[in-house]
């Protein structure tokens, strides 16, 4: 059965279940591991999706990873960057072979809106069909008006827990928080991801919340009872500022983030500048990301980055390592940290309500409840037997013909869009307000995503109050049980959106609905590019043997 996961103060608590110990391959212990990545392309490249045995946390698995080449390929995947105003053309060839993982993919381009370009959003069954393995698909798509932190995954069942996942960086050359730091570059990025020895499939045929084998930063970590495989390090200089990038790439966990004897100043929310606001504790949910400002100026050391999982990892410390990487001052031994976390009288946690927009603040529609053109209600639930997850009841099964190809074959009504119950059609340039009810979905609180845009959230989930005045705004949020929470968005962007829970496996198990906006002027068939309307025929005419 689901688990209830449920917050104790300043650490993370879960209901504890059974701890699944795994042997792994001998690995020489070693010092740690500085982690600059080691590929990087740029707006305009390749990316190769292969097969590959890893070992990031000292246990060997086959994987789902991505690559410039096919030998390069990598987890976290490639970094991908570019600057505000680029348009990216992303080549996605699928070499993948092994059967016991999906071996057709999409790509996903996680928080960049593909305004006019629904159909590169990378969502299978939604913007486009999968592409079969041995076949390729150009991304092609602009950034005219976005910058900040963003990531890549695979958007086809739950393939992205296999290892399909990657941070974006677009630089914005007038940044208005550019004084406010001095080093902002591939060093700076810190990716937070749980791992699992079994496969997604597995994790989805078993039907319960998973207790992650290890949390892995930038890519290496540690599981209980396993070999001490490298940490990764990240270095600074004494009296220097630095912009880090926090990116949560995670399958199922949250965490609890945090880097001994330092504060955090968060300045970037899921790709919105915010105004400034110090902390020494983030809680970070799959999928969201945070820019925060680290002045490196306490004593030459090296100090513990911490990542603590609301699933445990089989234990809930740091014993050993686990959970951790290392923040290194340039002229410290080469030596794992003996810092401590902070007391909890001394944690500064901030709630998300306390986030604010540094740019155009305030949400549309009128300051008030239901003060919107429309107004959607959903209300989270679940089926404890069936073990599925709904939204007004309606469980979301992806369609056999992608929501879009349907709205281009003539249908723009929801009730002749399927998955029946699962698609709401949307009129263009109103505001929408959207309550989520948490209802009794266990297993919370849920990080809901909107493709397509960034919202304002006027109710966030921990509290009662309404701010329309200058709201956090970002792509996703949370959902919590019996509690409720509202954004809401203008409908400038054409075409079908996924709403969805970033929990993979929730989503796969239906909680998530398409919002089809304005259909009739839904990109016209013709300015589609040739290369998607081949996916559909190439997997459709795959056997059962090539499908896993």
């Amino acid at each position: 059965m689901f688990l209830i996961n449920v917050v104790f103060g300043f650490w993370l608590l879960c209901v504890p279940t059974s701890l699944r110990l795994v042997s792994g391959v001998e690995i020489v212990k070693s010092h740690p591991r500085d982690k600059i990545w080691h590929e990087k392309i740029d707006h305009h490249d390749q990316l190769f999706i292969v097969n590959k045995d890893i070992a990031p946390d000292g246990f060997q698995r086959s994987t789902v990873l991505a690559g410039r080449t096919p030998q390069d390929a990598s987890f976290p995947g490639p970094l991908i960057t570019g600057r505000k105003g680029d348009r990216f053309t992303i080549n996605v060839t699928d070499l993948l072979t092994d059967p016991t993982m999906d071996r057709s993919t999409s790509i996903h381009w996680h928080g960049l809106f593909q305004k006019t370009t629904n159909y590169a959003d990378g969502v299978a069954f939604v913007s486009q069909c999968p592409i079969a393995t041995n076949h390729s698909f150009l991304y092609d798509f602009g950034v005219p008006d976005q910058a900040g932190t963003f990531w890549y995954h695979s958007h086809l069942s739950v393939q992205y827990g296999d290892g399909l996942r990657g941070p974006i960086v677009i630089y914005d050359p007038e940044d208005p928080h550019q004084d406010l730091y001095d080093v902002d570059d591939e060093s700076t990025i810190i990716t937070i991801a749980d791992w699992f020895h079994l496969t997604s499939l597995q994790l989805l045929a078993a039907l319960v919340v998973p207790n992650a084998d290890a949390t892995l930063i930038n890519g290496n970590g540690r599981y209980v009872g396993g070999p001490d495989t490298p940490l990764t390090v990240i270095n600074v200089e004494h009296g220097k500022r630095y912009r880090f990038r926090l990116i949560d790439m995670s399958f199922d966990a949250f965490h609890g983030f945090s880097i001994d004897n330092h504060n955090l100043t968060i300045i970037e929310v899921d790709g919105i500048n915010t105004l400034p606001h110090t902390v020494n504790f983030i809680e970070i949910y799959p999928a969201q990301r945070y820019s925060f400002v680290l002045n490196a100026n306490r004593p030459i050391s090296n100090y513990r980055i911490r990542a603590l999982s609301n699933t445990g990892v089989g234990a809930h410390n740091f014993t050993n390592g686990v959970n951790s990487a290392i923040l290194r001052y340039v002229g410290a031994p080469e030596e794992e940290p003996q810092t401590s976390q902070p007391l909890s009288s001394n944690v500064m946690i901030f709630r998300e309500g306390d986030l604010h927009p540094l740019e155009n603040p305030g949400a549309p529609g009128n300051p008030y409840p239901g003060g919107a053109d429309l107004v959607l209600n959903f209300t989270l639930g679940f089926d404890a037997e069936m073990v599925l997850f709904s939204m007004n009841g309606v469980v979301f099964e992806s369609p056999t013909v992608p929501v879009l190809l349907q709205i281009l074959s003539g249908a723009h009504h929801a009730q002749d869009l399927l998955p029946k119950g699962g698609v709401h059609t949307l009129p263009p340039n109103k505001v929408i307000e959207i309550n989520f009810f948490g209802g009794d979905a266990p297993a919370g609180p849920h990080p809901f995503h909107l493709h397509g845009h960034a919202f304002d959230v006027v109710r966030t989930s921990d509290s009662s109050e309404y701010n329309f005045k200058n709201p956090v705004r970002r792509d996703t949020t949370l959902v919590a049980m019996k509690n409720q929470t509202t954004i809401r968005f203008v409908t400038d962007n054409a075409g079908p959106w996924f709403l969805h829970c970033h929990i993979d496996l929730h989503l796969s198990l239906g909680l998530a609905v398409v919002l089809a906006e304005d259909t009739r002027d839904t990109k016209k068939d013709d300015m589609i590019p040739a290369d998607w309307k081949g996916l559909c025929p190439i997997y459709n005419s795959l056997t059962p043997s090539q499908l896993p």
